[in-house]
């Protein structure tokens, strides 16, 4: 449906992606005992660290090897080594993931090796789980990464089991990377709510939903344990969220023959019917009647926010998994896509609702989004929206100026509905703001006045 366009611009002006590395990050730190590890510069890690901390407002565990210009030129193995030992010694992890950087994917630093010859070296680092993870921050996005880490823990973690004695109350759950643990949260109640026993791989809800735990540590607070991986060859299904999950859900269906189903996404009506009726073919049980009700509220929630949504023009800046949802959802209510930009290449984007949608940065959406009603995209948006002024709908990572960015729910029915009310609560109020003047009456969308384009407020969910 969608032509993807790929930008012409020498270089990126005000970037939308992020990197592979951090998104493999992220994905280490839905992990029980876990302490990422990025093989690359102290530079590379800071700045991760930093995007983390402001959009999480939580302590992150991230440690790096600190390669210098002479370790590159030489390798990184002693650098690896060294930080393992240092990491194991100081903080007694479970789980070390590593992920490889720009510079030492650039000279070619083999990390599975590396990792074989550490475990040869120390026979003692045997109860700890070491997970490499080829993540060049040259190539692909933050998307990319998280569905590298899904895979590499997958590879190196889950092992057939013999024979296959299968729990069919058990599921897998491969979230895409933009669930937020408000997500995760919902998902796991209704999955609960039809009797089955699901296993996220990452789940965040544990280890970054915000709360206060009894004792410091030093690693991950909490989050899927490494048994818990394992035992994820015993599950009846897997349930992979997002396009880019395919590949993690191929790869456990190859080593422990668990069979999987793939939802694009589980934000919209229809894609939340298909996951009832698929729950309710699994567990043999009715949809309980809370979610019959949720329907409901959605439909008539989109019956609602259809006045405001419909015919207003939307500019979308997001990953490609984020982007298909949104644009997906607020599709069929009659929003118009102005403008969509995304970060990276992915087989989703062939079936984005639009016309087109282009590969490029944030200068490429305030262009796109001269004339629309609405930008959508992450904090690094603001300054784009107060030059265009109109209001700025914060969604994806990082939302550094928003609180309660991790608790933000726009999957299932309930999380469909929240996100059409805000959307359109925001256009409605942005039109309502300008001074009213005495033919108002004749325009319900009248356009608002130059001196009310001063006092635009951002306005956030």
């Amino acid at each position: 449906m969608a032509q993807l366009i790929k930008s012409k611009k020498a270089c990126t002006v005000n970037p939308l992606k992020m990197s592979q590395p951090i998104g493999g990050a992220l994905a280490f730190m839905g992990m029980r005992g876990a302490m990422p590890l990025l093989h690359g510069s102290q530079g590379c890690t800071s700045f991760g660290l930093v995007l983390f901390v402001r959009h999480f407002r939580e302590a992150i565990p991230l440690q790096t090897t600190a390669m210098s210009e002479v370790a590159t030129v030489l390798g990184g193995f002693e650098n690896v080594e060294q930080a393992v030992l240092n990491i194991v010694e100081k903080t007694k992890p479970e789980l070390i993931g590593i992920c490889s950087t720009g510079v030492t994917e650039v000279k070619g630093d083999d990390l599975k090796g590396f990792v074989q010859q550490i475990r040869t070296r120390h026979p003692e680092l045997g109860g700890v789980e070491i997970v490499p993870c080829a993540t060049p921050d040259f190539a692909g996005a933050f998307q990319d990464g998280w569905a590298k880490a899904v895979t590499a823990m997958i590879e190196e973690m889950v092992v057939s089991p013999e024979p296959a004695i299968r729990d069919p109350r058990r599921i897998n759950v491969l979230p895409v990377c933009h669930v937020t643990p408000g997500d995760i949260d919902e998902l796991r109640a209704l999955f609960e709510d039809f009797g089955l026993v699901p296993t996220f791989l990452p789940d965040l809800s544990g280890s970054l939903d915000g709360h206060i735990p009894e004792d410091f540590t030093p690693t991950t607070l909490g989050g899927t344990g490494p048994e818990e991986v394992r035992a994820m060859a015993l599950a009846g299904w897997t349930l992979a969220i997002g396009e880019q999950m395919r590949g993690a859900a191929e790869a456990l269906e190859a080593r422990a023959g668990v069979p999987f189903r793939l939802f694009q996404r589980l934000t919209g009506l229809a894609p939340c019917d298909e996951l009832m009726a698929f729950l309710s073919q699994i567990s043999g049980k009715p949809v309980p009647v809370r979610y019959r009700r949720q329907r409901g509220q959605l439909v008539d929630a989109m019956l609602d926010a259809h006045f405001h949504i419909g015919g207003r023009k939307l500019a979308i800046g997001a990953e490609p998994d984020l982007l298909f949802a949104l644009v997906s959802a607020l599709g069929e209510v009659g929003g118009e896509v102005a403008c969509a930009v995304t970060t990276t290449t992915s087989a989703i984007l062939a079936q984005v609702p639009c016309e087109e949608v282009l590969l490029g940065d944030l200068e490429d959406l305030e262009a796109g989004a001269k004339g629309a009603d609405i930008l959508i995209t992450h904090s690094h948006g603001r300054q784009a929206s107060a030059r265009l002024h109109i209001p700025h709908f914060r969604i994806g990572i990082p939302m550094f100026d928003t609180l309660g960015a991790a608790h933000l729910v726009t999957v299932g029915y309930r999380g469909t509905r929240d996100l059409l009310f805000a959307v359109g609560n925001m256009v409605m109020h942005h039109h309502q703001s300008h001074a009213p003047g005495p033919e108002d009456w004749r325009d319900a969308w009248p356009e608002p006045s130059a001196t009310s384009h001063q006092t635009v407020q951002e306005l956030v969910p």
